[in-house]
């Protein structure tokens, strides 16, 4: 009955085992020390961390060396009697001065990290870093690629091996379908906010790790010194799916940036739909699905029957109500804290959707929403 049960057991964890390899630019196989350094303030980080881990090492020998050797030494089976005094100045002085000189020696090299952290002024590209449950959305604000703007989500395959519980890959959950792309050698401002709760941005190999909060907005900096693939996590509890909100940076020569931005120009441009363009329900559908697909099938699934406590589309009342306004301000305001607003989606996008899902699976309503609904909705 015991080697029965062993071997089911390995059976099982051979099916749930994997070989994982070391993530360039993202964790390490038994990684005990921080990351790979990318940028400077990462390596200033590091120093400082071996800086103060050395000083507490020194203090931590020589506190307990003399206290067990005290204890050792002067044992009371060795005749040794305790001394009979109540205050002495030099002891106070030395106890009093020695500390004072470590905090002080450990404190100024950690504030001149800490206020290069927090330098953002001349930044060469200004990037503003939306946290959303569970996505984040980037919009370009200054400097070269100035107005391309996009939703970084987990890639679809990602979400279905952890929905399988089939975990493999050296970027599980990493991947993401829209990296944020930066150049190389250039200093990049990264403002964060939220949509919904507290979210946290950081990548640990540039050394940056900043709160998102709903409200507020907060900045950080870094300036990559090499090219690749760095990774990071939403570093905030933020719900169910916080473990779905990954971070992926990719660090091109300052060509391939160049070229990057002339294309992503060229896709907003195509997607600058005018809002009060009357599109066909057959266009509409087909624009439905690519976004659905993007954006909703991660949580509610590609069958629309949802989980969990995410509700199913596929015969909602909301969805088959006549009164399309319902789902077109479920889309623009969320609901149920769970849900999240949809309003950095296009009118376009938002009414080809909504189209998409009250057509789809047994919702066969024949309703179809214009992008100037989803304008008026706004106002």
């Amino acid at each position: 009955m015991a080697q029965a049960a062993a071997v089911a057991l390995m059976g099982l964890m051979a099916q749930v085992s994997w070989a994982v390899n070391d993530l360039p630019g993202g964790p390490g196989v038994r990684q005990l020390d921080l990351p790979n350094p990318v940028t400077k303030i990462a390596a200033e980080q590091q120093s400082l961390h071996y800086l103060l881990l050395y000083i507490c090492g020194a203090i931590f020998i020589a506190v307990f060396g003399v206290m067990f050797y005290s204890i050792y030494a002067h044992r009371k089976s060795k005749g040794h009697k305790a001394a009979d005094f109540h205050e002495s100045t030099t002891v106070e002085i030395v106890w009093t001065v020695i500390p004072f000189l470590i905090v002080i020696g450990m404190a100024l090299p950690a504030t001149k990290v800490v206020v290069a952290m927090k330098d953002t002024t001349n930044a060469d590209i200004t990037v503003k870093a939306t946290g959303y449950q569970w996505k984040w959305g980037y919009d370009y604000l200054k400097g070269e690629g100035e107005g391309v703007q996009f939703i970084s989500t987990l890639d679809a395959s990602q979400r279905a091996l952890s929905d399988s519980g089939t975990p493999q890959g050296d970027n599980y959950l990493l991947k993401v379908d829209n990296p944020l792309v930066v150049p190389v050698d250039k200093k990049i401002r990264i403002i964060t906010t939220a949509n919904d709760v507290i979210h946290s941005f950081m990548v640990p190999a540039f050394g940056i790790k900043q709160d998102a909060i709903p409200g507020f907005v907060r900045d950080t900096w870094f300036r990559a010194e090499k090219t690749g693939d760095f990774y990071g996590q939403c570093a905030e509890l933020c719900g169910k799916e916080h473990a779905y909100m990954p971070i992926h940076v990719k660090v091109l020569s300052a060509e391939d940036y160049t070229k990057w931005v002339a294309e992503r120009q060229k896709e907003l441009a195509a997607k600058a739909d005018d809002p009060s363009k009357v599109w066909t329900q057959s266009d509409l559908l087909a624009r439905g699905e690519k976004v659905y697909n993007a954006n909703c099938a991660a949580c509610h699934q590609a069958n629309g029957k949802g989980a969990g406590a995410v509700k199913p589309i596929d015969g909602s009342p909301k969805v088959l109500s006549e009164d399309k306004s319902v789902q077109i301000q479920v889309m623009l305001n969320g609901q149920n804290n769970i849900m999240p607003a949809w309003k950095q989606l296009s009118d376009t996008e938002i009414a080809a959707v909504i189209t998409y899902t009250k057509n789809h699976w047994s919702n066969k309503t024949g309703q179809t929403v214009q992008p100037s609904e989803v304008l008026a909705a706004r106002k």
